[in-house]
């Protein structure tokens, strides 16, 4: 089917207290392995690129990867930018035919950000294209994106603030999560959570999802969280798959072969997780 924008099916997530899995794509084999296990769950399913993995080959190659794969697909699927940097990369992904995008101007004041996530909702508005911004700072560093130091945690009342001035779709929160992986058990601030789904109308997003218990996962869900974000252990999972593969077959030289062993590896991995979110058999 066509691809689609992220506002029905995060609303039909909020509505039925499930989350939607986003999964951080870097090559075919991982766009394959992530429709491949959507459609055996029977689930909704994004798929995102980072400014870092855009540069690596443009918005066209990743979005014409997802494209095909959409229009083979059962099940709806998004093509969503990630961490959007800038106003500019925002107008490129709307123009390529992303459809939907996120406006990271989290690491501005917080007039700033809201300035810039409004023009890029105000841009995106005609085509009916949904618009994800941030408030506070995910820590870690996932890419080039760094999440900074210090209490970043997102405030209720400025997120009330925030959605109502600048009309976001859907809004990331920072309540403890980090990108990458995390060295110790991550502490999250579900309290805060919780306050801010009571002033905030627009589905929430959980970014930093890689290496977050599940249970964790799905109390938050249970509190608000609509959409779920993994992108690091996708890039586990794929490395596990093809440096198994070579240890066995240490001749093999079909990337072909090896690949698949990737494929498989991330399959699997997006399955497990459609799970923890809920969202299978909610396509």
């Amino acid at each position: 089917m066509e691809l689609i924008t992220t506002k029905n099916i995060l609303k039909k997530a909020q509505e039925g207290h499930y989350a939607i899995g986003a999964f951080n794509v870097e090559n075919m084999e991982m766009v394959m392995a992530v429709i491949s296990a959507a459609e055996e769950m029977n689930a909704p399913v994004i798929m995102q690129t980072t400014p870092s993995t855009v540069k690596y080959a443009g918005l066209d190659y990743f979005l014409a990867n997802v494209k095909v794969a959409a229009s083979r697909a059962s099940v709806p699927v998004v093509m969503h930018l990630d961490h959007g940097s800038s106003f500019d990369l925002a107008a490129q992904a709307l123009r390529a035919g992303y459809t939907s995008i996120m406006i990271d101007g989290s690491h501005e004041s917080f007039e700033d950000n809201i300035a810039v996530s409004k023009a890029v909702v105000d841009m995106c508005k005609p085509s009916g294209v949904a618009v994800e911004a941030e408030l506070g700072k995910v820590g870690g560093k996932e890419d080039d994106l760094d999440g900074g130091e210090g209490d970043a945690y997102t405030d209720p009342q400025e997120a009330r603030e925030f959605v109502e001035r600048t009309g976001v779709d859907s809004l990331a929160i920072a309540i403890g999560t980090a990108h990458g992986m995390y060295k110790g058990e991550p502490k999250l601030d579900l309290e805060r959570l919780s306050e801010i789904r009571e002033v905030v109308s627009v589905p929430l997003v959980l970014h930093g999802g890689s290496g977050i218990p599940d249970s964790k996962v799905q109390e938050a869900i249970n509190r608000g969280i609509c959409k779920v974000n993994y992108a690091t252990e996708l890039r586990i999972a794929f490395t596990h798959g093809v440096n198994e593969y070579l240890k066995s077959n240490p001749n093999e030289i079909d990337p072909k072969k090896y690949n698949k062993a990737g494929l498989e590896e991330v399959k699997k991995f997006v399955k497990e997780k459609i799970q923890v979110c809920g969202c299978q058999n909610k396509a």
